[in-house]
């Protein structure tokens, strides 16, 4: 089982991106594919790279990604998103990584290149972007956050050097058609933390958001896309407070 590796991939209808996915991660040990009742070709197009595919009921992003792990037979494990690809150079170096012996570290950081309506977004506060999501089965589990669940490792953590590209968000209809369930998911982490409704929080968390993206992470250098970026950003903020405030009037009112 030293120093194999497995990847963990999470679909629900992703047959624009699968292909080139599991193109870029072919080279693994194994490949472990968990999804939620794919109602397009998804499921077909990975028969051709792993048999190791699994049906399940969506639980939420932590859940189903802990479930996942119980899967895995080997040492090392990979996550990675359909919309994201490992270069070549990526994929040397994960290799050469967990192949180190009497290495201490358990997990590695791994810089993330995002392209945002077909662009690199060098600046916004987006890259690096380091995401943790190569590790030691045994070292590490997801929390319980519905957005943005974050990976808990048990042990020391390394840097990676190449980037593993992320194409996230090809079009406006695609960033609006995950908008409404992100803010909706983000609300219910919100109220699970037991935060509470203010009009500060609604009126100044969009303002600052847009400010640090645009001014102080110099988004404005991304030309019109970080524009679009950080205004689109700054909104979901302002939907996700909104958002908590129906939830709260609606509380109140049962």
């Amino acid at each position: 089982m030293n120093n194999r590796l497995s990847i963990i991939i999470i679909t629900l209808n992703e047959q624009d991106n699968i292909k080139d996915c599991l193109e870029s991660v072919k080279w693994a040990d194994e490949i472990i594919i968990v999804d939620a009742h794919s109602k397009d070709q998804t499921i077909q197009i990975a028969k051709d790279y792993t048999n190791k595919i699994f049906i399940k009921e969506w639980q939420g992003y932590a859940n189903t990604r802990n479930y996942a792990l119980q899967l895995v037979n080997n040492e090392w494990v990979l996550f990675i998103d359909a919309d994201e690809r490992v270069t070549s150079e990526l994929k040397e170096e994960i290799i050469k990584s967990i192949s180190k012996k009497d290495s201490e570290l358990v997990g590695y950081m791994i810089p993330r290149r995002s392209y945002f309506l077909g662009k690199w977004i060098k600046y916004c506060g987006w890259y690096p972007n380091y995401v943790t999501r190569l590790f030691k089965k045994g070292y590490g589990v997801y929390n319980n956050l519905n957005v943005h669940e974050q990976l808990i490792i048990h042990g020391k953590l390394g840097k990676l050097k190449n980037d593993l590209l992320h194409y996230t968000d090809r079009n406006l209809y695609h960033y609006f058609h995950k908008f409404n369930s992100y803010t909706s998911l983000a609300v219910e982490d919100l109220m699970m933390l037991q935060k509470k409704f203010s009009y500060k929080n609604l009126l100044l968390n969009p303002v600052f958001t847009f400010f640090k993206m645009y001014f102080i992470k110099l988004g404005f250098l991304d030309g019109i896309h970080g524009l679009i970026l950080c205004v689109l950003s700054s909104f979901y903020v302002f939907v996700k407070y909104a958002k908590l405030w129906e939830k709260s009037i609606n509380y109140k009112e049962k």
